[in-house]
This record gives structure tokens, C-alpha cells and sequence, in this order.
């Protein structure tokens, strides 16, 4: 796809000048999705986000497949995106999830905290120290084994049943994660809720309690149109990896069940009109999202690849046009 309106770059003061998109649409994007997903669909989909210039996609999760059935081929999928030039994060959920990607060759994976009770014991079953205890071997193994380990860290702005969650709560439970171990950590706005000068806030406090910015990366939700803003505010913090859902997927509005994951097309829409370089070609990026949306079944959320498919689509019926005259 040719993108013909990219906007002008103009870099603002006090931005970084590369980001790292950390790419989870195949995971976090399509865990929900009520239709399984065939594998080969899963590694093709990958395999393109990877021609696309993501460096980092998330592939699978090696949870039950009772808890997740849609990811119940990680064992299959893995091996067909072997050779990749990609870090190829995973989600582990315990020792024995960490088990099964550390037999197929993983080099990065990822645990799933929770900064509320309640998350955690609607989530995980166990209180947040509970849930902490589980996570302390998968991550001292991990990391044992020369394993990269990402903390996930949900409901650190607000929790559907606590409301609005207080920062030095999110903060104990991100030093527990880095003092556990942790390469670094996300911060999950779950729910969408989170405004900028709670991002500031929050960043704030972690920096002042010894948490390198660089260890932290921002995962955003758009429920309320907020994700662009947060991650504004955040990488005027200083943060430079940023999640995103490739066609906004895992936030379909068509779906009861969607929070609105960050689409990387509107990030990466952003991240160029600032001169801020990703490595991504936003052409293919939107050709991707368009082949997967029709796997699926239903449009885009993302309003980029809204816009720009339906320019190329413009512009391919003024040619088609052009040639009957």
C-alpha cells in the first residue's frame, strides 16, 4: 500500500528521537477474539507486522488453554516464526507456562501483574502479594537463564470495581517487580481512564523512587480517546517504548468486551508528524491490518487505517477510471 498523505514531520522540544513500538496485536490483540484464529493465520499475520519493521512482536502465551483458547496453539506457532530478525516476546503465567517457552527457545517473556486486589483476585485468583510470590521463581529462573523478562502491570490508573487507583500503591508493586528482577515493566491502563497529568504523576513518583524511566514502557487503552494524549505526556517523561495493537485489535468497538488497545497505525501516524523515527512502514503496516481485518471478519478500528485504505481505495478507483478513458 502507498501511503500518499504522510504528515509533515515537526519535531516538538524535549521528545525522543526513536521509539520503540512494542507490537502486541498477535497476543493481547487477538486473545478475545471469539472465533479461533487458524495458526497459520496467527505466524502469517506476525510475519508481516516483521516485513512491516516491528522489532518487537509479541507472539503467544503459554497460559492454560482453558484460560485462553484462542492462544491454545502456542506450541505450534512458535516454531513457524523461527528466524525472524524480531524479539519475539511471550506471556507466562508460572513456572510452568515459563516451562513450555523456555523448551521451544524463548529469549523473552512476560509475567501479568496486577496493582488492585481485585484485579488480582478476579484475574490470577490470589491476592497481589500472592500473585508476587508466584511471579518471584518464573522471573529468578528466567533470568538465570540469560531470559529478558517483561513486567505487565494492569489497573495502575484506575480499577472497574476500586475506581481511581492511588500512585503509591502502583508504585510498591512496580518495585516489587524490579526488585524481583524485571528488565522492565509496562504500565497497563486497563480500563482506559487515565488523563495526562495522572501519567505525569505517576512517572513521577517511579523516578522518584529509583525506577529508571528507561525501564518502563506505557500500554495504553483509547476507551475514552485518552491513548494518544497519555503517550505524549509519557514520552515528554522520557519513555520511549510505547504498546501498541496493530489495527487497533484487542479494542474493537464491535466487541462487548473491547478496551480500546492503542492502534500502532495512530501511534506511528503521531510518532512521524514529530519526527519521531520507529523503523515502521506505515504502507505495509495499514496493508496488514486491512489482510487481517478481512480474516476477521469486520473493519478496522483504527482511524488511520480507516483513513489511508480509503485513500489507496480512492486513488486505485481514479486510476481504474483513468484507464477507461
Amino acid at each position: 500500500m502507498t501511503v500518499r498523505g504522510l504528515p509533515m514531520a515537526v519535531p516538538a522540544p524535549g521528545l525522543p528521537t526513536r521509539v520503540r513500538i512494542h507490537e502486541v496485536g498477535a497476543r493481547d490483540g487477538l486473545q478475545n477474539e471469539k472465533s479461533t484464529v487458524p495458526t497459520a493465520v496467527k505466524a502469517e499475520f506476525v510475519h508481516r507486522l516483521a516485513e512491516a519493521g516491528l522489532t518487537t512482536i509479541e507472539a503467544t502465551s503459554f497460559v492454560h488453554p482453558k484460560w485462553v483458547p484462542q492462544l491454545a496453539d502456542a506450541e505450534q506457532l512458535f516454531p513457524l516464526l523461527s528466524g525472524l530478525p524480531v524479539e519475539l516476546p511471550v506471556l507466562v503465567p508460572n513456572e510452568r507456562g515459563l516451562d513450555r517457552a523456555l523448551a521451544l527457545g524463548a529469549r523473552r517473556v512476560a509475567v501479568f501483574a496486577s496493582a488492585t486486589e481485585s484485579f488480582a483476585k478476579a484475574n490470577l485468583n490470589r491476592t497481589v502479594d500472592e500473585s508476587l510470590a508466584m511471579f518471584h521463581p518464573v522471573v529468578e529462573r528466567a533470568k538465570a537463564g540469560g531470559v529478558h523478562v517483561r513486567g505487565y502491570l494492569s489497573m495502575c490508573f484506575g480499577d472497574p470495581w476500586e475506581g481511581a487507583v492511588p500512585v503509591p500503591q502502583v508504585v510498591r508493586v512496580c518495585r516489587a517487580l524490579i526488585d524481583m528482577g524485571c528488565d522492565e515493566l509496562s504500565l497497563g491502563d486497563t480500563i482506559g481512564v487515565a488523563t495526562p497529568g495522572h501519567v505525569e504523576e505517576l512517572l513521577t513518583a517511579l523516578g522518584e523512587e529509583g525506577i529508571p524511566v528507561s525501564a518502563l514502557g506505557v500500554h495504553f487503552h483509547d476507551t475514552y480517546g485518552q491513548a494518544l494524549a497519555n503517550t505524549l505526556a509519557a514520552l515528554r517523561h522520557g519513555v520511549t517504548t510505547v504498546d501498541a495493537s496493530a489495527g487497533g485489535l484487542g479494542g474493537c468497538p464491535f466487541a462487548k468486551s473491547a478496551t480500546g488497545n492503542l492502534a500502532t497505525e495512530d501511534l506511528v501516524w503521531m510518532l512521524t508528524g514529530l519526527g519521531i523515527d520507529t523503523g515502521v512502514d506505515l504502507g505495509r503496516l495499514v496493508a496488514t491490518s486491512v489482510w487481517m481485518a478481512g480474516r476477521l471478519g469486520r473493519p478496522s478500528p483504527s482511524r488511520t487505517v480507516r483513513a489511508l485504505s480509503h485513500e489507496d481505495a480512492e486513488g486505485q478507483e481514479g486510476r481504474e477510471a483513468h484507464k477507461e478513458q
